[in-house]
């Protein structure tokens, strides 16, 4: 029968048992500790009738120890907590102030009572008296007690061996984030303790103990992959993602950082990052955000009071929202609180104050706004009457394709209304609206035909066949080449809402469209044809505090231009807003249309993507001071695991540079890369 070999948890000296030994205790040769060997063994460690080889023997210890940490002494941290009294000293000048505590409901203190119980540190061991403890501290919601009571029921000490019990508590302390935790209930689902064996369920939890820094873990995903296929491997790697990211973000929404917490709205309202949909919910966390003076959660806000969703139907309370974000450039807002003027919901009736803001949105390129624009010049409501200009407008939203100011502009040309009658370009631009389905459109096309001559008919036929939409672009921002044949990132946020999308490169402007995304960090993949030239990735944990970044990219062509821009700073932080483990803050400079550029080393290496800054706003609010450089890029660590999901992109990324480079030539590189992402 094979041995099992292990570490004395009190002073770690190595000891070795028979498997028989299971459910007794041991006593330590080196310090005399009494050591509870846990029973319940993974099936190869307790049916092998020969020893493991040398790497699965590391594998099953690690299992053992995992299972029944909390019982045999807690193998992470119990050298550090439970040497000469530290529990005590810490915090409890005596075991009396500590038992004291503890009776009167002290959480805390319940725990390291039962620890203390556990390891007999300043008691006899009494294993059922830990339990009694950690009962009573778990159910206070302290999560790690509810991890020991975990672990004393899986391995049978102090109580009756109860796998489902174990799982339940483990589950109570991975819904507070508690590392461990995550780790023992994955290796649960991986050997089926107190639950049905689910290997992907088993890889989610034991990659999400991972993330949040438990090592070990690697060992457990290094056995566990090969029984899964590529498909399930990928089903478990991005449910592990989304909750990994779902739990920041809850962290820093519950910090109070508006920018997650209109993230966390909108994951509810569309049932992002695995979590049902709970308009409620994501009602609550966009006033959170609104009330700090976020534009996106005040728009947004202000749907859910017009449509009555999550809330009573309030049209008041929608122009309220609408205005603050519109009065911050919100395009949609601007729309939609003029809309409300001119017909007078929830407001009344201004069709001045309506014009005004149809003509913010107009000017920033909506389609919408510029139509009723025309309209109002046209009619005279709310503006002096004004042909021409309504002509004006209306050109604008029908050279973008919008049927009814075709339509509209069609009657202009037929009638002679701002521009010289001509029923050619009145027939070809009722001909384009007609044939988008509206119907005032086909009518007048009956009309004109009945005016016309056949070769006139042909000739506005041939103009509206031979008619291009010319789009202007709705948002920009930037990204660069991953790939050689055209593969490349920017953030999810710069193209979420894309129709189309035009890549401007240092070899001309070409089309780009976009192949995969992930919403919970911020990331896009798109691909354009032709030859690039591409950054290489470093994993983002080569990077340290005060270490040297920069980015090129193309803040707000629309004022600097459609050059390149640099900007050089340092690392800040190793985690962003609120402790996000996922971002760095950065010193760089960065201004709007930079999000999605490369963050690069000295190396030359991408470790990250910028993506967001500092709000000076709130900023303002909460410290009363302006914020100077406080921005954020995604570590280039989770892009990486992003690629891991397109194998045939991941082949293809070029190798990290390992020698630092000339500045000139990372900025060289970086530019060679960079593009700018103009979107539709």
């Amino acid at each position: 029968m094979a041995d099992i070999q292990f570490q004395c948890s009190h002073c770690g000296n190595d000891l070795t048992v028979d498997q028989e030994g299971a459910g007794l205790e041991v006593e330590c040769p080196s310090c005399h500790s009494r050591i509870v060997i846990p029973v319940g063994l993974p099936p190869l460690l307790t049916a092998s009738a020969k020893p493991a080889s040398k790497s699965n023997r590391l594998f099953w210890i690690l299992s053992f120890f995992v299972l029944s940490a909390i019982a045999t002494g807690f193998i992470f941290a119990v050298k550090s907590h439970h040497k000469k009294n530290e529990l005590i000293d810490s915090k409890w000048k005596s075991m009396d102030d500590l038992k004291s505590d503890a009776e009167k409901g002290d959480a805390a203190a319940q725990f390291y009572f039962g620890a203390h119980y556990q390891f007999g540190q300043g008691v006899a061991t009494n294993l059922p008296e830990a339990v009694k403890w950690y009962q009573k501290s778990a159910e206070q919601g302290y999560a790690s007690a509810q991890n020991y009571l975990a672990g004393c029921y899986s391995a049978g000490n102090g109580v009756p061996q109860d796998y489902a019990e174990a799982v339940k508590w483990w589950r109570k302390a991975v819904e507070q984030g508690d590392g461990p935790s995550e780790l023992y209930l994955g290796l649960s689902y991986f050997y089926g303790n107190g639950v049905t064996k689910d290997y992907v369920e088993a890889h989610k939890w034991v990659s999400v103990a991972l993330m949040q820094g438990y090592t070990d873990a690697n060992m457990v995903l290094a056995k566990l992959e090969p029984l899964m296929s590529q498909e399930q491997i990928g089903i478990a790697k991005k449910a592990a993602e989304n909750l990994f990211a779902l739990r920041n973000t809850k962290v820093s929404a519950e910090n109070g950082n508006p920018f997650w917490q209109c993230a966390l709205a909108e994951d509810y309202e569309f049932g992002l990052l695995g979590v049902s949909t709970n308009i409620v919910e994501a009602v609550k966390w966009y006033h959170k955000a609104a009330e700090q003076g976020n534009a996106e959660a005040q728009f947004n806000l202000g749907v859910c009071y017009a449509k009555g969703e999550g809330v009573d139907q309030d049209s008041y309370e929608a122009v309220k929202w609408y205005r603050m974000a519109a009065e911050q450039g919100d395009k949609r807002a601007q729309l939609n609180l003029a809309t409300m003027l001119r017909t007078g919901d929830g407001v009344p009736m201004d069709g001045k104050e309506a014009a005004k803001w149809f003509g913010k949105a107009a000017e920033q390129g909506d389609i919408q706004a510029q139509n009723m624009l025309g309209w109002m010049y046209d009619t005279g409501n709310g503006v002096p009457e004004d042909s021409v200009e309504a002509v004006k407008w209306y050109r604008k939203a029908a050279e973008q394709g919008a049927a009814n100011a075709q339509n509209s502009l069609g009657v202009c040309y037929r009638l002679g209304k701002g521009v010289p009658k001509d029923f050619v370009q009145a027939y070809k631009w009722s001909s384009l609206a007609s044939a988008q389905g509206d119907e005032k459109a086909k009518q007048n096309l009956l009309n004109l035909e009945q005016k016309m001559t056949s070769e006139q008919i042909a000739e506005g036929q041939r103009l509206a066949y031979s008619f291009k939409p010319n789009e202007n672009p709705f948002a920009s921002g930037s990204g660069f080449f991953i790939t050689d044949d055209g593969y490349l990132i920017s953030n999810y946020h710069v193209v979420k809402e894309a129709a189309k999308v035009r890549l401007v490169t240092s070899a001309g402007t070409v089309d780009a469209k976009v192949v995969q995304v992930d919403a919970a960090n911020d990331l896009a993949l798109l691909k354009a044809d032709g030859k690039f030239s591409p950054l290489p990735i470093a994993a983002s944990r080569s990077a340290h505090l005060g270490g040297t970044v920069a980015t090129i990219g193309f803040p707000d062509p629309s004022l600097q231009g459609f050059s390149p821009k640099l900007a050089k700073g340092e690392i800040a932080s190793l985690s962003g807003a609120g402790d996000d483990p996922r971002y760095f803050q950065i010193s760089v400079p960065v201004q709007p249309g930079n999000s999605g550029g490369a963050l690069v080393d000295e190396r030359g290496n991408v470790i990250g993507i910028v993506s967001a800054k500092l709000d000076a706003s709130v900023a303002l609010a909460a410290s009363g001071a302006l914020p100077e450089n406080v921005n954020y890029a995604v570590k280039s660590s989770l892009l990486l695991s992003f690629l891991e999901s397109v194998p045939d992109v991941s082949a293809k990324l070029k190798a990290p540079n390992t020698a630092d480079e000339k500045f000139e030539d990372v900025v060289k590189s970086a530019q060679n890369a960079a593009v700018l992402v103009l979107v539709y």
